[in-house]
């Protein structure tokens, strides 16, 4: 399996958004929210270049980006267990040393991926339900 992390181009812009909306995945993001293809539009206008898209033998397996120091990170439920979320944070962490990722406490996947990638819990919020 030959991963590789590219800069984000217009073209993996649908591949993010689908991603970011698959049900399988979107329980794991702090805003559960459905993206229009407009609300992410003008999210990537703004973001673009802080995203990466992992290829895992040319094809789109995941994104991770550095947004303000907030590491945002998914991986294709095709790809998931495979060492790909692994590679994402590690290459991630290389090119912004100082982001950090707001995981909520639920989310035992990410916490333990970011735990195997040196990251340690420094804060909880508290909030009402």
């Amino acid at each position: 399996m030959n991963m590789k992390l590219v800069k984000n181009e217009k073209k993996y812009w649908n591949f993010i958004r689908t991603l970011r909306n698959d049900d399988r995945v979107k329980p794991g993001f702090i805003d559960q929210g459905f993206i229009s293809k407009q609300e992410h539009e003008d999210f990537m206008k703004k973001h673009s270049d802080e995203y990466y898209i992992c290829l895992v033998d040319g094809i789109p397996a995941g994104f991770v980006g550095s947004i303000m120091g907030d590491i945002r990170v998914a991986t294709s439920p095709d790809y998931q267990g495979q060492g790909v979320g692994k590679f994402m944070i590690s290459e991630i962490d290389l090119k912004f040393p100082e982001s950090y990722a707001k995981v909520k406490t639920e989310n035992k996947a990410s916490l333990g991926l970011f735990e195997s990638c040196g990251f340690k819990k420094r804060y909880f919020i508290l909030e009402k339900e």
